[in-house]
């Protein structure tokens, strides 16, 4: 399922460490993983050899810093947008997951800043790992999976049990934010969130694969409630469903509600304190 991770360098330690932690996973050592160095254009000749050297030094750089076998790694170094070209190679490789820095810029600061993960965030169908510049990156032990009834969510399931199997120094937090619940019936029992159906049927496929769980079903807005369990729980990676709602005719523009910063993805990946995944992939 994550066959090709495409690592987008941008020269944050933050991101190099979340790679480095992700490495311990089985499932992520026998991915294939491409390193990505983008140069920017240029205007004279000296300064695009300058900066093409100053590329292929980052890349070093990384191998030798995250101790990774240049045998099972593919580098490469492209000139042009980052943006853009982060897209492309994406695509010609088809990732099945982009890992980029962010800045965690809220809603249209992103796109007057030329935000190149939000771009990418936008555009591409590819699942993404965003990992804020601010964050502290943890070795993984708790994972959070957020859960409803959308098929974007299932696929962060099957993200996150794929993650965690064969590996038994993690738990996974099976997260139902269901905004129809009247406050005053917060805080549920155990068995009120062992029995929700929606955390039920993830409890019983996490069981099956013999990953450890735990569910927790609260109320509330879900953008807000994910990111406070997130926090409560201490979860060190939190994935998310985060469906493309724009028509195939309309795949090359922004999607408006992501870039007005309204989306539950949108509002997640900027507030979150925690590492977030946004499971996706094309035709959901």
């Amino acid at each position: 399922m994550l066959d090709k991770i495409l690592y987008a360098d941008s020269g944050t330690g933050t991101t190099q460490e979340m790679l480095k932690v992700l490495m311990d996973l089985p499932a992520i050592k026998k991915a294939s993983l491409n390193i990505l160095h983008v140069v920017p254009p240029q205007i004279t000749t000296d300064a695009i050899a300058a900066k093409w050297e100053e590329g292929g030094k980052m890349i070093a750089g990384i191998l030798e810093n995250l101790q990774l076998d240049p045998s099972r790694v593919s580098t490469m170094l492209r000139q042009g947008e980052p943006k853009d070209t982060v897209c492309q190679v994406a695509d010609e490789i088809n990732a099945d997951l982009i890992i980029m820095g962010s800045r965690g810029l809220k809603r249209l600061e992103a796109i007057l800043e030329n935000s190149v993960s939000q771009y990418v965030f936008q555009l591409t169908n590819h699942p993404m790992l965003l990992v804020k510049d601010d964050i502290y990156v943890k070795k993984i032990k708790r994972v959070m999976v957020a859960l409803d009834k959308s098929s974007p969510a299932d696929y962060a399931l099957e993200l996150a049990l794929y993650l965690l199997r064969d590996y038994g120094e993690a738990e996974l937090i099976l997260a139902r934010v269901n905004p129809d619940i009247k406050p005053e019936l917060l805080p549920l029992s155990k068995a009120e969130m062992d029995n929700n159906p929606i955390v039920a049927e993830a409890a019983a496929k996490a069981k099956r694969m013999g990953v450890s769980y735990r569910c927790v079903v609260t109320g509330g807005r879900p953008g807000e409630s994910i990111c406070q369990l997130a926090e409560e729980y201490n979860a060190d990676l939190l994935i998310l469903g985060s469906p493309d709602r724009r028509p195939s005719v309309a795949k090359g523009l922004p999607d408006l509600d992501r870039l007005l910063g309204t989306s539950l993805s949108d509002y997640v990946r900027v507030n979150a304190n925690c590492p977030v995944l946004l499971a996706r992939k094309e035709g959901i």
